[in-house]
Parts: structure tokens; sequence; C-alpha cells
């Protein structure tokens, strides 16, 4: 039996994408990590697989080759790097993986994955949804609930699959999806990823809707969910052991987050500051603050959205220009037709 799991990356998020390296192999030294990194090393850097937490690293050339620069240009840093989850996915059910699991770079993990496997056994899709439990107050249902509405019903952050006949049918899906339509366009019902698999259920066999409370905990579905730590250090959410926490929007977003649902759940807070002191320990010096080389031209003008979305809806900008990231040939055109 053979497990791959991946995640997904500019290196901006490398220090977290260790902690989770660093967490899995705790609990599963022999499953295989993968690291898809859609970014270029700046100078002064080298990133070397053989000091990291990964045993394989996927750059994003070696899924669409010479298409590479124009994909990725109609991105923006956030729709990028889940447009890749889909060919990633598609890309390792091609290889011995019986199990495959994408989690998101900001999640750490806190204990076995195995009951996952599980139910791989008897389904082929496994999905964790935002919240398990219907809201309340008001304030929650507005934050929680119609959020869910508005960006997905399940949480992308992670995302499980058995390597059969159903899980490539689903998996080659959203791929196929995802590298068309994985934009940030809510007036035209999409949000990246996520809301694609809400058709999930609908589209596929055998697909399972985790309700277990130790799955994709996060500050969105803290509301309902009571973490202890006990004695020995064991971790339970709502009685059932932590498995894996989401610690999104590391920052003052999270922060206020975290605060407003988690209130006087003081084990909430403790996980916050471990994770904080991980990500500080695992921090890149010789990475510049917010690096990502796809963010600008070669002039080093940032790449302001508008300029993404109009080379992505006109294909003939996309055949002229071929690296659109020149600034002698698509940023110069910009400049002369007033666009920017």
């Amino acid at each position: 039996m053979t497990v791959h799991c991946f995640t997904s990356i500019s290196l901006n998020y490398l220090a977290k994408a260790r902690v989770l390296g660093a967490t899995l192999k705790k609990f599963h030294p022999d499953w295989v990590m993968t690291l898809c990194v859609t970014d270029q090393e700046p100078d002064g850097f080298v990133f070397d697989i053989s000091k990291e937490p990964f045993d394989r690293v996927l750059w994003t050339e070696s899924l669409f080759g010479d298409e590479t620069l124009r994909w990725i240009f109609q991105h923006d840093v956030v729709e990028i790097c889940t447009a890749v989850k889909g060919p990633v996915l598609k890309a390792l059910t091609e290889t011995n993986a019986d199990y495959i699991f994408y989690l998101d770079p900001d999640t750490a993990v806190f204990d076995s994955l195995e009951p996952l496997l599980d139910v791989l056994e008897r389904d082929s899709i496994v999905l964790t949804p935002h919240q398990l439990t219907p809201e309340d107050e008001e304030v929650a249902i507005i934050d929680n609930e119609i959020c869910s509405l508005a960006f997905g019903t399940y949480n992308l952050g992670f995302v499980g699959i058995r390597n059969d006949a159903e899980g490539k049918k689903f998996a080659k899906w959203w791929s196929d999806r995802l590298i068309k339509y994985c934009i940030d366009d809510r007036a035209s019902g999409l949000f990246v990823d996520q809301k694609w698999c809400d058709l999930v259920p609908a589209l596929f066999d055998r697909v399972r809707i985790l309700r277990d409370p130790g799955y994709n905990v996060a500050s969105w579905n803290l509301s309902n969910r009571k973490v202890h730590i006990d004695e020995t250090g064991k971790i339970s959410v709502n009685g059932a052991p932590l498995r894996f926490f989401h610690f999104t929007k590391l920052g003052p977003v999270g922060d206020t987050m975290t605060q407003k649902y988690a209130r006087g759940n003081t084990e909430v807070y403790e996980l916050w500051s471990w994770y904080k002191r991980q990500v500080d320990t695992n921090n890149e010096a010789s990475l510049p603050a917010g690096w990502w080389h796809y963010g600008t031209f070669s002039n080093g003008v940032a790449i302001p959205k508008t300029a993404r979305r109009l080379y992505r809806d006109r294909l003939d900008l996309r055949r002229e220009f071929v690296d659109p990231f020149d600034a002698s040939g698509f940023y110069s055109w910009l400049v002369a037709d007033g666009q920017i």
C-alpha cells in the first residue's frame, strides 16, 4: 500500500509547508510527500530537497511545459497555487499511489491520519465541510454559513481519493476545471478551486462527506468545536482526536477570527502559539519577504490583476506574447495602449 500526499506553494509559504511536512512525517514516515512549487528561486537561495521534509519537489514547468508562462500569467498567486492542485492530483493518479491526499501548506498534523485509509476502503473521494453544526448566533450565520454559500461548502485545504476508477475520474474532472476556471470571480459564481467541489456529491459516486470534528479544524468552525488538551498532551476536539488543524490567515486576520470564535477556549491559543513558533523556526532568511517570482514583469513592475484578466480573456494577446512577463513585449503593449 502506497500513500502519496502533496501540497502547493509559492516560496513565501515554504516555512509553513515545512511545518506541514515535518508533522506529517512524524506520524507517517513512509507516506510519500510531494511539494508543488509555482515559483522560481531568488538570487541567494537554492532549494535543496535533501534538507527538506519532502520526498519530491514538483515545479510547475514540469506540468505545463511550453505553456507554463502563459498559463501562470493568467492567475494571481492565490489562484495559481490552488489551480495546480487538480493537475498535480491527476499526475499522481498515474503513479503507484493507492491513496492520494492534498493538504494546504498552512496545516499541521497532530495525530495519525490512518482512519482516512479506512474511509477510502469503502469510498473513493473524501471531503470535509466547513461546518458540521448549524450556527445559532446571527453573526456566526453571516461569517460561517453565508460564507460557505459564497466560497464553497467544503474546505479544499484537504481532499483525499482512492486511486481507483472513480478517484481518477474526479481527479481528471477537477484538473480540467482548475486549468481553465480556477479564478476568484465571485460575481460569476467562482471562488478558485472550492466552489467546483460543491458539485462533487452530485457528479460522482462513493463520495464521503467526513463529519469527524477532528479534521480540518480552523477559525471558521471554532464556534462549534471545543479543543481540549489533557494532562498527557493529547489533543481532542469535541471528544475526538485532533487529526489536523488548518492555521489559515496567520497574522492579524487569523488572530481576530480565532478570538471571535474560540473565546475562552485557551487551548486554541496554545496551538496558535506553538504554530507561530514553528513557522518562525522554519523561516528562510534568504527569501525576500512576500517573494513571488511571477508577481512582476521582467522590469520589476508589479503585474496588476487587470492585466492578468485581459491576457486571460484575449486569445490574440496570448498568441502574440508567448512570454507575457517580458517587459519588452506585453508590458510595452499595455503602456502603449493606455492599459497601465
